[in-house]
């Protein structure tokens, strides 16, 4: 199927939910979903918003009414607030592929955004002073753009969008940084991490990598590829919750270079000396700014506990198997020609998501809703279900695509929901 084939409607692999049976019988994580607080809903939303670790309201009641009502201000101290953006940093840092070390947990991912490209920049013009060019990504996140916009403008560069499969080829020797999303948050393709860092690299050029639809659903392998930058959010596949703070990664021989633009007390290499004149701390406390939002950082540390015991290599292979499975549900189910598949089928080019073309996509998400599938709308035309291994069951997957069936046939039926 190439990425725009229109699914058709004939079953190929048998019947669909005995399939779903036997896959959720093999699965090695299906344990895991009883770590989620979860109810009848199929819940495909998980690359926007992740669902609510069960121990997360337990650990939030004690942070509040015995860490903060109890023990108020000795919790910096006592309870280990003042070293959480670190320590929850390096527990998210083998999920990317990173060291200890190398990654905190600070702010929004706008903001580490802005921090990671100015740095970059600047690390850049010092090495070559004529590099005023900054890549981004064509089809990238809206932020990403106004962020290197004004990043730009900041540095002395300008700013040329570029699609994401092209970066390797249009790095140049005017080319300081490349602002690239591991994945296309519309279609779900998976761009090339290893190949563009490296043809960045041999332009003399820094890398910057969005990870926001990737932490947490596959190997990022930072350290490996030698990613100058990366930033992620973690309310995502991470399921840190609404509004989770954002991480930004450094790469180790890296830090000391690294001249953030936001300089705040917390960063300081003696916080608490009041000093006037900023002397910026080690590794990455660099990427600390103010202070932290410690009821959302302690709720993250908490949901980061799922992920104990989870080999991220057994992720990627179950999020491909449910995508995969997807979408021969939706070529069973969905009647003919009525959405394209616009997510690549080949497993080395996707995300953990399926995105689906559908002139009425409003009208047909809506009504998914309604009926207890939930996946999202992208403008003008985009079905978007997102796919999170440790808690979508093979189950979740054949119900939504047989329900979509179902939504899609009354539509084009006289007096249907759409």
């Amino acid at each position: 199927m190439s990425e725009t084939t229109t699914v058709a409607g004939a079953a190929r692999r048998g019947d669909p939910a005995e399939e779903a049976a036997a896959l959720d019988a093999g699965d090695r994580l299906a344990a895991k979903r009883a770590e989620f607080v979860l109810d009848d809903t199929v819940y495909l939303d998980g690359n926007s918003l992740g669902a609510l670790p069960a121990g997360v309201p337990d650990r939030v009641a004690d942070v509040i009414r015995r860490e903060w009502g109890e023990m108020r201000i000795r919790s910096w101290t006592e309870s280990g607030w003042w070293e959480a953006p670190e320590r929850i940093g390096d527990r998210i840092a083998p999920l990317v592929g990173a060291a200890p070390g190398q990654v905190v947990v600070s702010d929004s991912t706008s903001v580490n955004v802005f921090k990671a490209v100015v740095g970059a920049v600047r690390i850049a013009q010092e090495d070559a002073p004529g590099r005023t060019e900054v890549l981004v990504d064509a089809s990238t996140f809206p932020t990403d753009g106004y962020i290197a916009e004004s990043a730009a403008r900041m540095t002395g560069c300008t700013v040329r969008p570029v699609p994401a499969g092209e970066m390797a080829a249009e790095a140049g020797p005017y080319t300081a940084v490349m602002l690239v999303n591991h994945v296309d948050y519309r279609t779900g393709e998976l761009a090339d991490l290893s190949g563009t860092t490296r043809a960045a690299h041999r332009a003399g050029a820094r890398v910057v990598w969005d990870v926001c639809h990737t932490a947490g659903a596959l190997p990022v392998d930072l350290d490996a590829h030698g990613v100058d930058f990366a930033v992620g959010c973690t309310y995502k596949y991470l399921n840190g919750g609404p509004g989770a703070p954002a991480f930004l990664y450094v790469r180790a021989d890296l830090a000391e270079r690294f001249d953030s633009p936001l300089p705040g007390w917390n960063s300081h290499v003696d916080p608490f000396a009041m000093a006037s004149v900023y002397a910026a701390g080690e590794g990455a406390v660099r990427g600390r700014v103010g202070t932290p939002d410690i009821l959302s950082l302690l709720a993250l540390e908490e949901s980061l506990k799922v992920w104990d015991g989870v080999d991220i290599a057994d992720v990627r292979a179950k999020s491909l198997a449910l995508t995969d499975f997807f979408v021969r549900c939706v070529e069973a189910y969905v009647p003919d020609g009525r959405v394209h598949v616009i997510t690549p089928t080949a497993h080395e080019r996707r995300g953990s998501q399926v995105a689906l073309r559908c002139p009425d996509a409003g009208e047909v998400m809506t009504e998914l809703i309604a009926r207890g599938v939930v996946g999202d709308y992208r403008r003008p035309d985009v079905l978007r279900f997102g796919f999170t291994p440790l808690y979508t069951s093979f189950a979740d997957a054949e119900r939504a695509a047989r329900v979509l069936a179902e939504v899609l046939a009354e539509a084009t039926t006289p007096g249907g929901p759409a």
